[in-house]
């Protein structure tokens, strides 16, 4: 499935992981339920530097959960 077949909306629940982790790291304002300026004309690396930070919040959240459903610390 390619990315432009799966729009999650405003209360989808990897919308509100997503933006709940990009609060966490003080990001929100990158995210594009929150605005819609145009990002392709960016380069990588300054799009890494707006968005990374959210991204590798959720996996070290995902993982945590994982960990405390296994039982393990």
């Amino acid at each position: 499935m390619s990315s432009q077949n799966r729009k999650y909306g405003p209360d989808h629940p990897w919308t509100k992981f997503k933006l709940e982790c990009a609060a966490e790291v003080g990001r929100v304002q990158y995210c594009k339920e929150n605005n819609d300026e145009y990002k392709g004309n960016l380069p990588s690396r300054v799009n890494g530097e707006q968005g990374g930070p959210i991204g590798g919040q959720m996996v070290k959240e995902m993982i945590a959960m994982a960990k405390q459903q296994k039982g393990i610390t």
